[in-house]
């Protein structure tokens, strides 16, 4: 008894430790783009389709290395990925400092983009691995922990905008990246002080073990349809993030509004994903993925037709919903069918396939806007999501959760 009464201690810190670590390391990120990439990058002489590709560099490196990532983190234990992470954190806002073209803005969201390409899918291993019964409540924990980093940011870099905003040149923005570097100070201390748990080392070579790890994941159909479903989910979040702040200067309002309404968004994911996370572990965790996907796709479709702050501040946050909904859920899926000693290769799949939607999202939605208009764009997200919806319930759904797929 009392051996489990300090498990349940020892489990409980490190659910405050990790969602610390989380907190800090969003912010930080979330602070670098959402509002000031796509106000910068136009203060820097860009056009609306071309802050589409400059946002979509930092999910492509998630989408090229999370599941490599993953892979190793299973092979060479967390730490080490821990710390690699915490050192793009660091670096990475200084290099904004020194940009004098839009051109630049690619390479630097490239490597920005490793942060979290290596932070998002060993995180979530180490939480899958160490609470099985509750995992997709201590996942929900965790996530909220950085939607309250998510929520911050944009109010903080909205209001540092606008506090230096008669400054002359590009400072405004400068400042906003200064302080994403101070919240980077706190996150490459946590991981180096993180302790991890006896891990042994494979004996595979990398490539056999990426190898085995890729067609383990690709020939499972429910593994690939939940994939999808994040896919879906970060195209439609990666055209919001992108296009809301710019529908929103056309509409005539100024940034610290726009980041209210970014915050009041992610305050409604942040508030509910640990009660969806604890419902997913008590319910069909198939049915919630695929609500939220369509009711997160509805309400990004409904934001250019109803213009007005209250409206876009409703839409917003039901939009927040039905992306709580779904992301709780799909991590504690995948977590539930994949092999164990394959979790991390599994979860850094999931964010691979995820960052496709996000980098694809603002260029398919940029493209769309510059040929037709926001209400066409942002429609987009709605016919994604519900294609996704309906492919993902007609691979996974089954009477029996067991039956879809053997548990290894």
């Amino acid at each position: 008894m009392e051996t489990r009464t300090e498990d349940t201690a020892k489990n409980r810190r490190l659910i405050y430790y990790l969602s610390i670590l989380g907190f800090f390391a969003i912010f930080s990120t979330t602070i670098s783009k959402s509002p000031v990439l796509p106000l910068f990058a136009t203060g820097l002489g860009s056009d609306a389709a071309f802050i589409g590709l400059i946002a979509a560099f930092s999910p492509l490196a998630g989408m090229l290395f999370s599941f490599p990532i993953g892979v190793l983190s299973d092979n060479l234990g967390r730490k080490k990925l821990l710390v690699a992470s915490g050192a793009v954190f660091l670096t990475a806002p200084l290099l904004y400092l020194i940009v004098q073209s839009p051109v630049a803005l690619i390479p630097i969201r490239f490597f920005h983009g490793f942060a979290t390409a290596i932070l998002g899918p060993v995180v979530s291993a180490i939480i899958a691995e160490r609470f099985t019964r509750n995992k997709g409540e201590m996942l929900g924990i965790y996530s909220s922990a950085t939607l309250v980093g998510r929520t911050i940011a944009p109010l903080a870099g909205g209001a540092i905008i606008g506090f230096f905003a008669a400054y002359p040149g590009l400072f405004e923005y400068h400042a906003v990246y200064l302080a994403a570097f101070a919240a980077s100070i706190p996150v490459f201390a946590l991981v180096l002080f993180y302790k991890e748990e006896r891990h042994k080392a494979k004996k595979a070579a990398a490539f056999q073990s990426f190898k085995k790890s890729f067609v383990s994941f690709f020939s499972n159909r429910s593994l690939r349809a939940t994939a999808l479903v994040d896919m879906a989910t970060y195209f439609t979040f990666g055209s919001f993030e992108t296009y809301m702040p710019l529908l929103m200067v056309s509409e005539g309002f100024s940034a610290y509004y726009i980041g209210l309404v970014f915050s009041i968004q992610v305050i409604s994911i942040a508030l509910t994903k640990p009660l969806f996370g604890k419902w997913s572990d008590r319910t069909d965790r198939r049915i919630q993925i695929a609500i939220g996907l369509l009711m997160l796709g509805g309400s990004v479709a409904m934001i250019p037709v109803f213009p007005g702050l209250m409206e876009f501040i409703a839409l917003s946050m039901l939009a927040g919903l039905g992306m709580s909904l779904s992301t709780v859920a799909t991590s504690a899926f995948v977590a539930d069918i994949a092999k164990k000693e394959e979790l991390g290769a599994s979860m850094g799949a999931l964010s691979s396939i995820m960052d496709v939607g996000q980098s694809f999202g603002p260029v398919v939605t940029g493209a769309v806007i510059a040929s037709f208009s926001y209400t066409a764009g942002f429609m987009s997200s709605l016919v994604v999501s519900i294609a996704v919806a309906v492919f993902f319930l007609a691979s996974v759904y089954k009477k029996d959760l067991t039956a879809a797929e053997p548990k290894n």
